[in-house]
């Protein structure tokens, strides 16, 4: 008897099934989720819960100046700068620089060639004008021709009489003399060269005494004072502040660029030479002993100090500024902790914690 085998189904208990792990996914991701939470609640509090660290510092005591800041260029007293009252070419040089010339001498002349080509043709019409008045004179005389055609004559010749002096007066033009007794302090052109109306061919002047011509803003220029002492710094002299004194002030200021000009006079042991760019400091008020702290602690004329932990924001007035520092005339102390660089956004009576003076 043939005997049949039989495929039982797998029990329950030991067929596969993926339910139990399941289960446990499903407790992993609130998990997952509370500590990514927790995570970033505790970097927040470190970031931005936590008080920021400021740096103090405490007000000392120095010099300080306050000034009124401009910018001016060495020029001498008595100087003239020579340009040609006509365009023309450059055909000859005859002052060199250091050259001492009187007032007249001849410095330059250009090309004249066509100015007496012009003076020519301006003499013969003069001529020819003169002649015409005075045949039409005897014309007159014998009753042959008008008074009307004679005065017609005689404004000719007055027109070619101008017109030759004019001519004249062009040629001279084109010869540079020296407008006053000094030496020659520059040159500028070469021959060959064409020379426009405002070309400066020739700066004619003396070496002292010099002074700085400034242009002083008009908010401030109301300080600016006659005799006031001025300090000057300039590239070639790094580290050295060098001194003169306000002697003019121009009445009428300048509306386009709202400045006023102001002439710093130098002395004459002055190692400051003609041309250069200085940096001008009107001396309104010195101190020896100013409340100075960092320029960087300053937030529009108020200051952050740090009392019990929390900043607080103290009104102040100030002196002299500086690049560095500045003045404190009122609304600090001394023993004040004061905040040297405040954070961004750091708001009055926030806590903060320190570091430096007084930590």
């Amino acid at each position: 008897m043939e005997e049949k085998i039989r495929v039982l189904p797998i029990p329950s208990a030991v067929k596969p099934s993926h339910r139990p792990l399941r289960r446990r996914r499903r407790h992993i991701g609130p998990i997952l989720i509370l500590v990514l939470v927790l995570a970033a609640a505790a970097g927040w509090y470190v970031l931005e819960a936590r008080p920021p660290l400021v740096t103090v510092v405490m007000p000392h005591h120095g010099p300080a100046v306050e000034t009124v800041y401009a910018t001016g260029v060495v020029e001498p007293i008595h100087w003239a700068k020579v340009s040609p009252a006509v365009k023309g070419r450059i055909v000859e040089l005859l002052a060199t620089e250091g050259e001492q010339v009187a007032p007249g001498t001849l410095l330059a002349r250009l090309d004249d060639t066509k100015a007496k080509g012009d003076i020519a043709e301006a003499e013969a019409r003069l001529r020819f004008a003169e002649q015409e008045v005075a045949r039409y004179e005897a014309l007159v005389r014998r009753e042959a021709a008008s008074r009307q055609t004679y005065d017609r004559a005689l404004s000719d010749r007055d027109q070619a009489t101008a017109v030759l002096a004019a001519r004249r007066q062009a040629l001279i033009d084109l010869n540079l003399r020296a407008p006053m007794a000094g030496i020659v302090l520059r040159r500028d052109g070469e021959v060959g060269e064409i020379a426009d109306v405002n070309t400066i061919l020739f700066w004619i002047g003396e070496p002292r005494p010099l002074w700085i011509t400034t242009d002083v803003d008009e908010e401030d220029i109301p300080h600016a004072q006659i005799g006031q002492r001025a300090l000057v710094k300039a590239d070639a002299f790094p580290g050295r502040a060098l001194e003169g004194h306000v002697s003019e002030i121009t009445p009428k200021g300048d509306p386009i660029q709202k400045t006023f000009r102001v002439r710093v006079l130098l002395p004459d042991d002055t190692p400051l030479m003609i041309g250069m760019t200085t940096e001008v400091n009107l001396v309104l008020r010195q101190a020896t002993d100013a409340l100075l702290i960092p320029a960087s602690a300053v937030r529009e004329r108020s200051v952050f100090i740090v009392e019990s932990g929390r900043a607080r924001l103290r009104p102040i007035e100030l002196g002299a500024l500086g690049a560095r520092e500045v003045e404190i005339r009122t609304g600090l102390k001394s023993d004040d902790r004061v905040i040297a660089d405040p954070p961004s956004g750091l708001a009055d009576n926030a806590a903060v914690r320190m570091s430096g003076a007084g930590d």
